[in-house]
């Protein structure tokens, strides 16, 4: 009896050792470095309508988990197998896999930065968000389009691009077009304080037109220092009921962004954003205009100048004038720079 009861302990002491070994083996798989990468960090990317099998085949790819079946087991464990979350997520460098687990689990994901800025088009910013974030180009198209979506926000498809605040900001990956839109109704809200909107009355100027007239303050000059004082000019022209005579709503119309230099016959263009032969804002922004521009119309410079012109220079300021016959001076030099320089269109 004595001996089969220390054959019995013998065998107990076996096996609490095997469960011992087993046990520090799974801890060490468990809370041990899974993740292993030559780079500080990977990102995982897990799409919409991905299953559990498709997150352990890319978390094996990046080298995020060397044990796939340890993995699962883990997974099956703390219930996450069943409960995939789409994201983008960042994985350190010998990241644990119960921290690995945890993280997803929770849905824990990194925010993408998105900046955007010198937009001309919609058309421009869709392809930026597509390229950033999980929907593509053309779902973020179709939305940005949308009479629908641009009349429930209380824009037409003319200054529905005046919606939208040019700066840096974080989303996550998994952003809808439509959360897109519900955030940036925020952002407008917000940028749109007390203090802008008194200085927009002030001016008898609506945010949109604020923000149209702020488009074609952006295209006429790269000298921010000028901004204030263009728009002083074009407010001017507004109040005494002449026509703004800018020729980037001319370029707008003309579908010719890009020529350097507006011809005579260009002026007779039969188009709303004519500001040649139309009086008043055209119909809506030319391009959606910095902050900086906002702010430059809301703070513009009070002078009597109706008239400026680009240096002869071609440095990018403008010269400012009171009266036409001194801005034909400035016009003619800047004409024959042009000339000298080949500038033709």
């Amino acid at each position: 009896m004595a001996k089969r009861g220390r054959i019995a302990g013998v065998s107990a002491l076996v096996v609490l050792l095997v469960v011992g070994l087993g046990g520090c083996w799974a801890w060490k798989k468990v809370t041990g470095p899974a993740a292993v990468f030559k780079e500080e960090s990977k990102v995982l990317y897990i799409p919409r309508g991905a299953d559990f099998e498709q997150v352990v085949d890319s978390l094996s790819r990046i080298g995020a988990i060397q044990d796939p079946t340890a993995f699962r087991w883990l997974c099956e464990r703390k219930n996450y197998a069943s409960k995939v979350k789409p994201g983008r997520y960042r994985i350190p460098n010998g990241m644990s896999m119960n921290a690995l687990v945890n993280m997803l689990r929770s849905g824990e994901q990194e925010p993408v930065r998105v900046t955007f800025s010198t937009i001309k088009r919609l058309p421009e910013l869709a392809g930026k968000l597509g390229r950033t974030l999980e929907p593509d180009s053309l779902a973020f198209v179709h939305a940005l389009t949308d009479r629908e979506v641009q009349h429930k926000a209380g824009y037409s498809a003319e200054t529905f691009i005046a919606f939208f605040v040019p700066n840096t900001y974080e989303f996550w990956w998994t952003t809808t077009p439509e959360q897109f839109i519900e955030r940036m109704a925020m952002e407008h809200a917000a940028f749109w304080s007390t203090d802008r909107m008194t200085k927009a009355q002030a001016l008898k100027l609506s945010p949109t037109e604020v923000s149209t007239l702020a488009s074609i303050v952006q295209a006429e000059t790269v000298k921010r220092v000028d901004a204030p004082k263009i728009a002083g000019v074009y407010l001017n022209r507004l109040r005494i009921g002449m026509p703004l005579q800018a020729d980037p709503t001319l370029k707008f119309a003309l579908g010719l962004d890009s020529i350097s230099r507006v011809l005579h016959k260009d002026l007779e263009v039969a188009s709303p954003y004519n500001t040649y032969r139309n009086t008043g804002l055209p119909p809506g922004p030319i391009n959606m205009p910095e902050t900086s521009m906002i702010d430059a119309v809301l703070n513009a410079e009070k002078h009597d100048y109706l008239y400026f012109c680009a240096r002869a220079d071609l440095s990018g300021y403008s010269d400012f004038a009171k009266t036409y016959e001194q801005h034909l001076v400035y016009a003619r030099k800047y004409q024959r720079a042009l000339n000298e320089r080949g500038i033709m269109r």
